[in-house]
């Protein structure tokens, strides 16, 4: 009885590590809320193409563009569930889980999106990527979407010249209080609505790098938009914290590099893309684009720095000392 007993378990036993052999590829679930021909959404095809070409057999992923297993609302609480394991989320959308990320908010902190580079890539900036660790999101890395503009109805040299105006806002306490000290009127309205709002005067002005402004042809409906670079839209691509520490140590350190790959490739396509929307929109002839002159941009500067100062005890003094040296190339 023991004889067989044992044969039975040594062919269980070689039965089992034939099956961890052939053993199913880790499928990653990457879900973002963009179309597919943004920077975000070639990122995510690129990821997805690089991970299945170096990692074959052993990993798949699995991408769902324009809200199509979860919507801006639910893609974090799924992400927190398991039910997704990578997302990008705007930087705004960050606050409720740590205040620090709020920096990249304050207005007029950063020069150009080199600093916003240099930054994001300071001991700083990827401290901010493993801060919310304790509440099950790792960051992976920084995506850019761009510099925003002002856009509106008016011209827009001096601070004072936004007077009275409602601007729209993403849902965040920091882009509330820039429009605040401006003694404009913020309001909250989700993307999709902006360009009718625009339209019917619900409100007179927005705040949008140029590819936004252009693919949602807001040109059309604003009369001026003034190259403020007066803050970054960028996401944070998020990972599972339990999910990514589950991972096989060899398989995690390649994701890793080949996330940073991509990151370079999404950042240089995002400038490109900018660039090249601005254009469109100068080539449309519907919209006026100002250029500020050195004294105007900083008297736009110093109108917002009581919003630095209203956060510098959440965000953390610093850390906006830190954001503030980023201006400084080496």
């Amino acid at each position: 009885m023991f004889k067989l007993t044992a044969k039975a378990l040594a062919c269980a036993l070689t039965l089992s590590l034939a099956g961890l052999v052939q053993a199913d590829p880790i499928a990653i679930k990457f879900s973002h809320v963009v179309a597919e021909h943004t920077p975000k959404g070639q990122g995510a095809l690129l990821f997805k193409k690089l991970v299945e070409e170096r990692l074959p057999g052993q990993v798949t992923v699995q991408v769902y563009p324009n809200s199509s297993l979860f919507g801006d609302g639910k893609e974090m609480e799924a992400l927190l569930l398991g039910d997704v394991h990578i997302i990008a989320p705007s930087l705004a959308k960050f606050e409720h889980y740590t205040k620090q990320i709020q920096i990249f908010d304050l207005p007029f902190l950063f020069d150009d999106i080199e600093a916003v580079d240099r930054f994001q890539q300071s001991p700083e900036g990827l401290a901010l990527l493993t801060s919310m660790a304790d509440k099950g999101i790792t960051g992976l890395g920084y995506w850019h979407n761009g510099m925003k503009q002002l856009s509106a109805n008016k011209a827009l040299h001096e601070p004072k010249d936004a007077r009275g105006l409602k601007f729209r806002v993403q849902a965040s306490a920091v882009l509330d209080e820039q429009f605040k000290a401006l003694r404009a009127a913020p309001r909250k309205m989700s993307f999709a609505e902006v360009y009718q709002g625009l339209q019917t005067g619900v409100v007179n002005g927005a705040e949008n790098p140029y590819s936004n402004i252009y693919s949602q042809k807001m040109h059309e409906v604003q009369e001026y938009i003034t190259e403020s670079n007066h803050g970054v839209l960028d996401y944070m691509v998020i990972t599972n914290t339990k999910f990514w520490d589950g991972l096989p140590e060899d398989i995690r350190n390649e994701l890793t590099a080949i996330l940073a790959e991509v990151t370079v490739a999404v950042n240089k396509q995002a400038e490109e893309l900018n660039q090249r929307d601005k254009q469109r929109i100068l080539d449309a002839g519907t919209t006026e684009i100002i250029n500020l002159t050195p004294e105007q941009r900083e008297q736009w500067r110093d109108a917002m720095r009581p919003v630095w100062e209203k956060f510098e005890d959440e965000i953390g003094a610093e850390l906006i000392q830190a954001a503030g040296r980023s201006n400084q190339a080496d």
